[in-house]
């Protein structure tokens, strides 16, 4: 049932006495990995984002400090993915639904006596949805510290991998993701189904953009055929492990960065004389 993240790092293989004896837990790391169940175009299956977010961190948690105290929760598959719902198989809950499930596995960590969680996000569509639930957490409870934190977002070795062009529109099934499932899970990409296929008729000499600082809101298929937005042509396994492996080494870093850290709390301070 781990999968990718080693036994003795899997939290739900731990005992309730287990947990309950645990030293330090104010500083243990517990991390949520939360995903999508969704389409890639016609290549990659539904699990690409849980795939990619369990992958990395299991490679991370093979790499981390045994000193270091940190486990994985199972993955949160079913994301908000309703900008995919007019391909079939996408599952997706609302917003206000996967806000409550994350809340209550947040607060269940809590109760266990835990102070640091981490959401890591594997799928773009809902970054905003854990950014509401961390902050509504910390500022319910101001002793719990939440990290909502994109897998993709710690140092890494992808940029050198990719064209600028995919670097800038291959958010969605191309060049990365398809490369990264080739290492990972081989034998469900469909290579004789690749596809190569950027936004169509997006803005020109414009302040606006598909993710940018100024973006507009849209669904998949006002801006691809296929659900596929990059070069899925260009992967190669090869790429796929430089990623995992890259990815996986910044996450030890943030991992160790996160065990030493410790909530700002100014005000505790005197107040300053104005």
């Amino acid at each position: 049932m781990h999968t990718f993240v080693p036994p003795h790092r899997f939290f739900p293989y731990l005992t309730w006495t287990e947990i309950q004896a645990m030293p330090d837990k104010e500083n243990v790391v517990i991390i949520q990995p939360v995903a999508s169940i969704e389409q890639h175009g016609p290549h990659l299956p539904l699990v690409v984002d849980a795939c990619i977010g369990t992958a990395v961190i299991g490679r991370a948690m093979e790499k981390l400090e045994p000193e270091i105290p940190a486990y994985v929760l199972p993955t949160q598959c079913y994301g908000k993915a309703n900008e995919h719902w007019h391909f079939p198989g996408t599952i997706t809950l609302s917003a206000q639904t996967l806000m409550a499930v994350l809340t209550e596995v947040a607060e269940s960590i809590y109760r266990a006596g835990f102070r640091k969680l981490v959401f890591l996000n594997s799928h773009g569509g809902q970054p905003q949805v854990l950014e509401i639930v961390a902050r509504d957490l910390h500022q319910k409870y101001e002793d719990f510290m939440l990290f909502p934190v994109s897998v993709w977002r710690v140092p890494h070795e992808g940029r050198e991998l990719f064209t600028e062009k995919e670097r800038e529109l291959g958010i969605h099934a191309g060049d990365g993701e398809t490369s990264m499932l080739m290492h990972l899970l081989p034998d469900t990409v469909r290579t004789d189904r690749l596809v190569c296929e950027y936004p169509h008729d997006l803005p020109e000499n414009s302040l606006l953009s598909m993710e940018g600082r100024i973006p507009f809101a849209w669904a998949t298929r006002d801006l691809t055929q296929s659900g596929v937005l990059g070069d899925a042509t260009a992967a190669t396994p090869e790429k796929g492990k430089v990623l995992v492996e890259s990815m996986s080494d910044g996450w030890v870093r943030l991992i160790r960065d996160l065990h030493r850290f410790q909530q700002p709390k100014a005000w505790r301070k005197a107040p300053l004389l104005v």
